[in-house]
């Protein structure tokens, strides 16, 4: 009986190893054949018939060792189940989550959108023999989100010469997209991956080629030169990073002078004004309500202490502009070395233009504040508000901002608004005739000076008191028709989960006569300002002024207003899209959804800002980090103290 237990001892001893041999050998040979497949079998069958002959000593089952040894190997065995299953789950159903503070590992929402919604195959070509990691990764990224929609290959030109014949390479590390026969090239070759958006491949890079590659059209957008408006060049007051922006989107950008051509041209998807310094006259007004009204869209952005002669225009879509200046209290600001007038937004509205923003930051230098009122066949949605420690300060002069309840407006306040005419309207408004006022005097408001182009520089747009008329000569605002004249409408939507900044009280007298004081600003900010060099002239000439109404009967486009929708976006700064500006947080966001949502009403994907990581070092100075040192060793040796006494206490 002896003997049979050895013998069969060494015969379970064969069965692990049996199976050993076949498994290697499969691997080895990368094939299941009869061999391997009856190693295995024997080593099991070997294995099984050591367990049925210990089955039959009735003391072996019964023993303590024997059950605790099982109970070790069912735990064992349970662990390994336990670790498969969850691999197999985490495999099938990958789950990420991004800690970062800027979410530099997570694509952005706009991206996903896209993504989500691809109705056709796209690919990414990469014609690299070396699989860079960081395009790798970002590809995947793309692919979790598009589904089969959405695939990337690495090409190796030299193994593949017929597929780099195909996309002409001329050398390594080129990168194209392709859906259907439509090719685009995304990278050149010999450029590296970086985080800079405009070198190597990039999520902006990427999604701006996806959006123009599943467009079906080019969307052009005019950008409205002359009348003291903000010029496309380089430097200080220019919006050449703007325009740059939009052409990087696939935009056609064009600039349009009104006073050469007396109509906005037929192909304008959208037409921007931004800023001028003196007020449009009767012919350019009726251009602009011309093409508002066969279904335009018009972005608007207004500095403070400016006459634009769109005061009508504006009353006819509910929107009236406040004179005063807005004033952030907040000290958000002072975190990135700017004063009260720089108000620091975080709040949004609502609205497409804004809605994937949640708590980001936007600049306003020196904004004038918006109200709006509900009008028929307007859907007005406010975009941006001022925090709740701002407020609209209509005088200057004094050493000190505080807000005066009399004459000031408290916040917070509506800086932009997005509006909507229905395509219903039949615009009567257009063909009432408007009050005859009192001509007013020529305005005193002076051209801007050009603005600094980073934020930390004080803003010059405002005359210096020795320069500004008196401040009897200003025209007081209430000289502008009442937007109450117009009929009230039962379905106009308003936000009710914001509140309105017309629920504030108006001042009925002019808050602009006090001149705005530049010794105010120089004490507000952190630099000061550079003063302007020449004289400002007049804005415009009393015989220029716009409160002649346009007869009624000369408007040929008004049978076609019926059909057309129309749209407009009023910002109360132009200053936040300027060079130096335009880069700053979400501000570029802003401009460029604001043109996407006017111009593209039928495809909305909006701008994706690059990702910035959080700098994150800690500089210490010598004695910190002999104090962290020494922490470091005082806890360990404390513990190793307090074991040492409980040991000679307790020997």
């Amino acid at each position: 009986m002896k003997i049979s237990k050895t013998n069969w001892k060494y015969v379970f001893l064969l069965g692990p190893l049996l199976i050993a041999a076949g498994v290697t050998a499969a691997l080895v040979s990368g094939v299941w054949d009869p061999l391997t497949v009856g190693l295995v079998i024997a080593g099991a069958v070997t294995i099984a018939l050591w367990l049925l002959y210990l089955s039959y000593e009735q003391s072996f089952w019964g023993q303590r060792s024997t059950q605790a040894s099982t109970n070790a190997l069912i735990a064992t065995l349970a662990v390994f189940v336990i670790l498969g299953v969850i691999n197999f789950i985490a495999v099938r159903y990958p789950v990420r989550i991004d800690l970062t503070e800027s979410q530099q590992f997570t694509l952005a929402p706009q991206t996903q959108q896209i993504l989500r919604n691809l109705q056709q195959t796209v690919k990414v070509w990469v014609f690299d023999p070396i699989q860079n990691p960081q395009i790798k990764e970002l590809l995947q990224s793309y692919k979790r989100e598009g589904g089969e929609k959405f695939q990337f290959e690495f090409v190796d030109p030299q193994t593949q010469p017929g597929k780099a014949r195909e996309f002409s390479i001329t050398s390594i590390g080129e990168v194209y997209l392709q859906s259907g026969d439509k090719k685009q090239v995304l990278q050149k070759g010999g450029t590296a991956f970086g985080s800079d958006p405009n070198q190597g491949l990039s999520e902006i890079k990427l999604t701006n080629a996806l959006e123009e590659i599943l467009s079906t059209r080019v969307a052009t957008v005019y950008f409205l030169q002359g009348k003291g408006a903000r010029p496309i060049k380089e430097g200080q007051g220019g919006i050449q990073q703007a325009e740059k922006a939009l052409k990087d989107k696939y935009y056609n950008a064009q600039t349009l002078n009104l006073t050469d051509r007396k109509e906005v041209p037929e192909d304008a998807d959208a037409l921007i004004i931004p800023g001028q310094d003196k007020p449009f006259s009767d012919t350019e007004i009726k251009a602009l309500r011309a093409y508002l009204d066969r279904g335009g869209s018009l972005l608007l952005m207004v500095d403070p202490a400016i006459d634009t002669g769109l005061d009508k225009l504006l009353q006819e879509w509910g929107v009236k502009l406040d004179a005063r200046l807005a004033i952030d209290a907040s000290g958000t600001g002072q975190r990135f070395g700017l004063g009260p007038t720089v108000p620091t937004v975080r709040r949004y509205g609502e609205h497409p233009i804004t809605q994937s923003f949640g708590n980001g930051i936007s600049f306003y230098p020196f904004a004038r504040a918006l109200e709006t009122s509900p009008v028929a066949g307007i859907e007005e949605k406010p975009l941006i508000w001022t925090s709740q420690e701002s407020w609209a300060e209509s005088d200057l002069t004094t050493k000190k901002l505080e807000f005066d309840q009399k004459t000031d407006r408290q916040g917070p306040l509506l800086l932009g608004v997005a509006l909507v005419r229905s395509s219903t309207d039949s615009t009567p408004l257009k063909s009432s005739p408007s009050p005859t006022p009192t001509s007013p005097s020529p305005s005193p408001q002076a051209s801007p000076a050009t603005p600094s182009p980073s934020p930390q520089a004080s803003p010059t747009d405002f005359p210096s008191p020795t320069t500004s008329p008196s401040p009897t000569t200003s025209p007081s605002p209430t000289t502008s028709p009442s937007p109450t004249d117009s009929p009230l409408p039962t379905t106009s939507p308003s936000p009710t989960d914001l509140p309105s900044p017309i629920d504030s009280p108006s001042p009925t007298t002019s808050p602009t006569a006090s001149p705005i004081s530049y010794s105010v600003i120089v004490s507000q900010e952190a630099t000061p300002p550079a003063l302007p060099t020449t004289s400002p002239t007049p804005a415009a000439s009393p015989t220029a002024s716009p409160t002649a109404s346009p007869s009624p009967t000369a408007t040929p486009s008004a049978p076609s207003t019926p059909s057309k929708t129309s749209r407009m976006v009023v910002i109360g700064t132009s200053q936040f899209v300027t060079n130096g500006w335009f880069d700053q947080q979400l501000n570029s966001d802003v401009f460029l959804n604001s043109v996407s949502w006017l111009s593209k009403p039928d495809q909305q994907s909006f701008s994706i800002s690059p990702k910035k990581a959080t700098n994150r070092r800690i500089n210490m100075t010598a004695l910190q980090v002999g104090l962290l040192v020494l922490a470091w060793l005082m806890w360990p040796l404390l513990g190793l103290g307090i074991g040492g006494a409980i040991w000679w206490k307790r020997r």
